[in-house]
């Protein structure tokens, strides 16, 4: 049974990879996948060997084993509601950051920083947009940088085709600055959350890799064709920002910049303090659109401006922008590779990957695990995800807390997504913002996050030694 699961999550994936070929967008395979998936678990429940606990990040085999049916059928229920409420954090989350983004939108906040930008290079947007996307996602989380920062660019370059250049780049400098960030990345927030990394110790470790990830394929990227020469400005664009434009962009930014802060102070899961994030900029949102569309009296009658936007408050407005179906691709996706996980299998993987591989040069402490294993699970990330791979390795290594393991698996699992669109969550929501290929992100920039990720672990092994 485990063999036909693996099968149709291949098949499901080499869908998603085909999309335009098929003319299928790609949600649909993502969540007929993850229904498939799960419904061959619960069918063929009894005869499964393994179960991985996810709660615990424990193997059971005997334990598993010796239960009945009944108690098969419930452990498998309440895994299968872990991985929902796992990834239903992270979609709430999401679902937040995109409506503040939209808000601001509403309010053409974003023409506020357009404003700012008084050059038309491509090299030098090249390297405002990477910088920013490098800090913000320290800051924000790398998914949130990303829908600020695109969100930004459609503001900026008005070509579709230099735009995804752009939002590739975005892509690799993002997952870069969340590495280094406890709060930066699913899972280096998972790592800090388990007791396994420390902020302090994060940032001594990866900050530098990270940054040289960020910084070498950005340099080489400034010197193809695809940023070389101006951008193409829209001349008919006089547009100019609204008097609460600049007010809804600082409010949406700090409030979203808030929500670290509010995780720190009361511990509970960030999209907790998205969701506050948002309810206080719907409620500045609400309150200036009362003067944006207020009723003007013209020669005694009441005339309604903007007549479209008088039954809707400017969050239902957002919220029918929001792009959903990458939040339901992002569903299927997570709760696909859930289910490989649950069955033991990704932990199988990289159980096998530790006893096989050979080590190479330097080994790691404690169990000895091989350089190149973590590299293999970093490009792992790129081609499943990274949360269930790093969960796996919560449960396989035994390392204590701040053993350089752990930062190599936080980086890995964090840069090494950025080889595929669909291998990190800010490149699945640019795919959806941008409508970008697949295999147009894999021949253009898949090679420059891969010398991305090799330059940064080469450092990471440098500084370990002087560590």
């Amino acid at each position: 049974m485990e063999a036909f699961i693996i099968l149709i999550f291949v098949l499901g994936y080499l869908a998603i990879t085909l999309e335009h070929n098929l003319k299928l967008d790609k949600l649909i395979p993502a969540l007929a996948m993850m229904a498939i998936c799960w419904a061959m678990v619960a069918v063929g429940v009894d005869g499964f060997t393994q179960w991985f606990d996810s709660s615990s990040h424990s193997l059971l085999t005997d334990a598993y084993t010796s239960l009945n049916h009944d108690g098969k059928m419930h452990l498998m229920e309440e895994t299968l509601l872990h991985h929902l409420g796992k990834t239903a954090e992270i979609l709430v989350f999401l679902l937040g950051a995109m409506t503040i983004v939209e808000i601001i939108d509403y309010f053409d906040g974003f023409s506020t920083i357009k404003s700012y930008v008084n050059f038309k290079s491509k090299k030098k947007l090249l390297w405002m947009f990477c910088i920013l996307a490098f800090i913000l996602s320290a800051i924000i989380d790398n998914l949130t940088a990303t829908i600020v920062l695109i969100s930004i660019l459609q503001k900026i370059v008005k070509k579709r085709e230099d735009r995804i250049w752009f939002a590739g780049l975005i892509i690799i400098a993002a997952n870069a600055g969340g590495a280094w960030s406890p709060i930066g990345d699913v899972t280096t927030t998972m790592l800090w959350i388990g007791k396994k990394v420390s902020a302090g110790m994060l940032f001594i470790y990866l900050f530098i890799p990270s940054l040289l990830c960020m910084i070498v394929p950005t340099v080489i990227a400034s010197r193809l064709s695809a940023f070389q020469g101006d951008i193409e400005v829209d001349e008919s664009d006089n547009s100019k920002p609204g008097p609460n434009s600049a007010r809804m962009l600082y409010l949406g930014l700090g409030m979203i910049v808030f929500v670290p802060f509010f995780k720190t102070a009361t511990h509970l899961p960030p999209y907790v303090g998205m969701m506050l994030s948002l309810a206080v900029v719907a409620t500045f949102a609400e309150i200036y659109s009362r003067s944006k569309f207020s009723i003007s009296s013209v020669e005694g009658e009441e005339v309604v401006a903007h007549e479209e936007h008088a039954h809707h408050s400017p969050v239902h407005s957002s919220l029918s922008k929001i792009e959903m179906p990458s939040i339901l691709f992002f569903l299927g996706i997570l709760m696909a590779v859930a289910a490989l996980e649950s069955l033991g299998i990704l932990f199988g993987f990289a159980q096998n990957l530790k006893e096989t591989i050979p080590m190479m040069g330097t080994e790691l402490h404690g169990e000895g695990v091989s350089d190149l294993v973590v590299m293999l699970l970093g490009v792992g990330s790129a081609v499943i995800d990274n949360v269930p791979l790093v969960a796996a390795s919560l449960g396989m290594f035994t390392e204590a807390i701040d053993n350089e393991l752990w930062h190599f698996i936080a980086f890995a699992a964090g840069t090494g997504g950025s080889m595929l669109i669909i291998g990190s969550a800010a490149g699945v929501v640019a795919m959806g913002m941008e409508k970008i290929d697949f295999f147009w992100y894999l021949k253009k920039i898949s090679w420059l996050a891969l010398i991305g990720f090799v330059v940064g672990s080469v450092a990471f092994m440098g500084i370990r030694t002087l560590i």
